[in-house]
């Protein structure tokens, strides 16, 4: 699909200042909406909604459908009187620009348990709404709440360990899980409502302010997952329900052993044979919340690396081919042509290009990979292409900041003679060299907007502790860092400006 000319910003949610150890849905984020307008940009690039796995990482949640619950803005439980004013005092151990996830994580589910008691005992204003939601997400919901409900039972034990026949979902053992834990249930399904409830609310403005937002599909889903274990006959799993192979890359630019993800392996056999109908569920659920969405490690989809799950690193798999084509057609014959971008990084083989283009979907070009070869490098601005989205780094790269400060020499003369710059404002050296790519889309990270170091990334490849905690503080927000970039995307013609004209 045809994207026109524009930017944006790349921040989750999580990252947006407020009193309650997390990033949310309420104020701050409306906030950050206007900002985005102030500041000349037309798209908001967020990380997978869903919650967070192993690691704290949004990548492996435990569904590829649920949504955040970090991210339940508690104020709006307040408005609707579920919440008193004393039970959103703020916990002792949250920080401004960290999210302290021991911290966080039982504080808030705490605070949303107090809110599904008060709404179960006076539910009468909003039952029809709340039973509507429910009816309307079945499908994945029911999955969804009796898994975590047993989860936490079985004190999250990986599901096959699960006693009594719930692990091979014995219908006998499943009616009866269902009545044991109704109360539980219920409050996952309550949370998933309101998380829905207030983050279309969030897009709707968002959508009126004249910003899309970016969402984000992790290509593979974790394995202690709902959807892994109501569809176990779509993965390949062993006989006693574990993963015979896992997912990962070989020895890359983050990693000398690779990286290990551990997520089960799709057995694209039986995804073909039911014409790719989870697939296409998935993403249509996914369109339901954001206007684009980037699929993560397309590549995958030509070809993936396999891993045995007995590998303690990643180095010792092999390459195996993916779905291709028949995915695509089929999601396109149900849902029509739909605006996704490719995340075509890695070890791109010419079957990745090809399948990429055959479905028009604009690709990545990533500046900090830019400058370590020489004018062949195809990162470099004059190898940009329009139908590809530009960024100075993405969530899983240092800042530009810290990237400058660990560059080699050879990379710190290229960025200096081929941007005719110093460097001494070399995030802005990038987001200018970004928007002035012939890309239709360039798009920049929140930490290089605020020119902010190596401390501050988001995310680390191939390392499970310490990252994805990253949050700032509106007193680091300069009216600077809008009307610098605004002028860029004027400059540029990423305003919008040239839309009209056509």
């Amino acid at each position: 699909m045809k994207f026109s000319r524009k930017s944006g910003v790349l921040l989750h949610p999580t990252s947006l200042p407020g009193p309650f150890g997390s990033g949310d849905l309420g104020t701050a984020a409306y906030h950050f909406v206007d900002w985005l307008q102030t500041a000349g940009q037309k798209l908001w690039q967020i990380l997978p909604l869903s919650g967070i796995g192993p690691g704290n990482s949004p990548y492996m949640s435990s569904s590829a459908f649920a949504g955040n619950l970090l991210l339940i803005d508690l104020e709006d439980l307040q408005r609707e009187g579920w919440l008193q004013a004393d039970d959103l005092t703020p916990d002792a151990g949250f920080e401004a620009q960290r999210q302290n996830f021991a911290a966080v994580w039982p504080w808030r589910m705490e605070r949303l348990a107090r809110a599904a008691r008060a709404f179960a005992a006076a539910p009468a204003q909003h039952e029809a709404a709340f039973d509507a939601f429910c009816q309307a997400q079945s499908a994945w919901l029911d999955n969804y709440a009796l898994f975590m409900s047993l989860a936490e039972h079985f004190n999250w034990k990986d599901w096959c360990e699960w006693e009594g026949g719930l692990a091979l979902r014995e219908p006998h053992a499943m009616d009866q899980a269902r009545s044991t834990h109704a109360q539980r249930i219920a409050f996952w399904k309550f949370c998933q409502w309101r998380f829905f409830t207030q983050w279309l609310r969030l897009r709707a403005y968002a959508n009126w302010r004249g910003i899309q937002i970016v969402g984000d599909a992790p290509i593979f889903i974790a394995y202690q997952s709902a959807e892994v274990w109501a569809r176990q006959d779509l993965f390949d799993l062993d006989a006693s329900g574990r993963p015979r192979v896992v997912a990962g890359v070989p020895p890359d630019y983050f990693s000398e052993t690779g990286q290990r993800w551990g997520n089960p392996m799709y057995l694209w056999s039986a995804h073909s044979a039911e014409g790719y109908a989870w697939w296409i569920e998935r993403v249509r659920r996914t369109f339901e919340l954001v206007d684009i969405v980037r699929i993560d490690h397309f590549r995958g989809f030509a070809s993936y690396w396999e891993v045995p799950a007995s590998e303690p690193t990643a180095m010792k798999g092999q390459w195996l081919p993916g779905p291709g084509a028949a995915l695509f057609n089929a999601i396109h014959a149900a849902l029509g042509p739909l605006a996704i971008i490719a995340e075509d990084l890695g070890e791109v083989t010419p079957d990745v290009e090809a399948l990429r283009r055959e479905f028009a979907f604009p690709g990545m070009r990533i500046l900090q990979f830019a400058f370590g070869d020489d004018s062949t490098n195809t990162f470099l601005p004059h190898h940009h292409q329009n139908d590809t989205v530009v960024y100075t780094g993405t969530h899983d790269n240092d800042t530009t900041r810290g990237w400058w400060q660990t560059a080699s020499d050879k990379e710190r003369k290229n960025v200096r003679d081929y941007l005719a710059v110093d460097g001494h404002d070399i995030h802005w050296d990038l987001m200018r060299a970004a928007c002035a790519s012939v890309a239709d889309t360039a798009i920049h990270p929140m930490q290089d907007i605020l020119g902010l170091g190596t401390e501050h990334r988001m995310n680390f490849p191939g390392k499970c502790e310490g990252y994805w905690e990253w949050r700032f503080e509106w007193s680091q927000v300069l009216p600077e860092h809008a009307g610098r970039l605004a002028e860029l995307c004027r400059i540029y013609g990423r305003d919008g400006s040239n839309d009209l004209k056509r």
